[in-house]
């Protein structure tokens, strides 16, 4: 069955924590510098959340803004999907405890877990629903406390990882409106290039997976970096294929904002241009989930796109994952943004 509408984004909302990270800090914690952290990926200073601090707060934060943004109440949604790779808790979801928080007392709830890319999966899910008839508005949020699984005693991995979170109310829209395309994927294979070992089933919680460091992540970095290089590229053609588009016509590119040469590297293979390519990496770090509505939510508000603009979204995650989508700007500019 053919879908009869879109969706588009009627709000935006985010939420970044006030306590700053900086290379200099990192530089007391582990063997690095600042001008090797910069030199390396781009990153400057990282965000993070307080000890009492959980995902569901900051995605809260997040919602508030995005519902009012869009004008809708809590109790007009349909359907919650928070994507984390950072949940409260093993369950119930995150997005559970978000809708009760909400008072959204009429909508469905769950978790969307690609990793770096469970924000774009979980827009894609929410679009289907709306295409289908079977939602009218649905909040979706990029929720990530990564602080609280990074070992700061890992030089390889402290300095690229960083905490916030934004979120995005969708409605539907004509087609040729809003969402013009999505493309996901998925290489198992890659699984264990990106992993948080302990604290599943495989590997319950004990005292050695504690004493092992089990319980933070672990990267290949350089693999990851390869995988990354490839894929976006890769991802950005499909999507803008799918939509019916040539490159030249996006107007702005919206990527992960994981390391700023994976994004250099992208506008080089796409022969974009790499002022096209919205960058927030150095303020923040990698933010998994969060990454690009925050990126999303800072091009809008700093007046960087426009109703009418196209744009694609695209990211990469743990799991092997990827994901992207072709997007006609719908939103107007709110007066005093920020």
């Amino acid at each position: 069955m053919s879908a009869v509408r879109g969706s588009t984004i009627v709000g935006l909302g985010r939420a970044i924590p006030s306590r700053i990270l900086t290379n200099a800090d990192l530089e007391r914690l582990v063997d690095t510098t600042d001008e090797w952290i910069f030199a390396r990926t781009g990153i400057r200073e990282r965000r993070i959340a307080p000890d009492d601090v959980a995902t569901s707060d900051l995605a809260y934060e997040a919602a508030v803004e995005a519902l009012a943004d869009a004008a809708v109440a809590p109790a007009d949604l349909d359907l919650i999907i928070v994507g984390t790779a950072t949940p409260d808790m093993m369950f119930p979801a995150t997005a559970c405890l978000l809708q009760e928080r909400l008072g959204a007392s009429r909508a469905g709830a769950f978790d969307a877990s690609a990793a770096c890319t469970s924000w774009v999966y979980g827009c894609a899910m929410a679009h289907g629903y709306i295409a289908a008839g079977m939602a009218e508005t649905v909040l979706v949020v990029g929720a990530e406390t990564l602080s609280k699984i990074t070992n700061y005693k890992d030089r390889s991995t402290c300095v690229l990882f960083g905490d916030s979170a934004a979120a995005a109310v969708l409605r539907p829209a004509p087609p040729g409106e809003g969402f013009l395309s999505f493309v996901l994927g998925a290489d198992g294979r890659g699984g264990p290039l990106l992993k948080l070992p302990a604290g599943g089933s495989r590997l319950p919680a004990s005292f050695e997976t504690v004493e092992r460091g089990q319980h933070f992540i672990h990267m290949n970095g350089r693999e990851v970096y390869k995988f990354a290089v490839r894929v976006i590229p890769r991802a950005i053609r499909d999507a803008a294929d799918r939509a019916h588009l040539s490159l030249d016509e996006v107007d702005y590119f919206i990527p992960h904002q994981a390391n700023v040469r994976i994004i250099d590297a992208a506008a080089e293979r796409l022969g974009q241009p790499r002022e096209k390519f919205f960058l927030n990496v150095e303020r923040y770090g990698n933010t998994s989930s969060a990454s690009v509505p925050v990126a999303l939510y800072e091009a809008a508000a700093g007046g960087r796109i426009a109703p009418g603009d196209l744009l694609i979204l695209v990211a990469f995650g743990g799991g092997l994952t990827w994901g992207a989508a072709a997007l006609r700007w719908t939103r107007p500019h709110r007066q005093g943004e920020r």
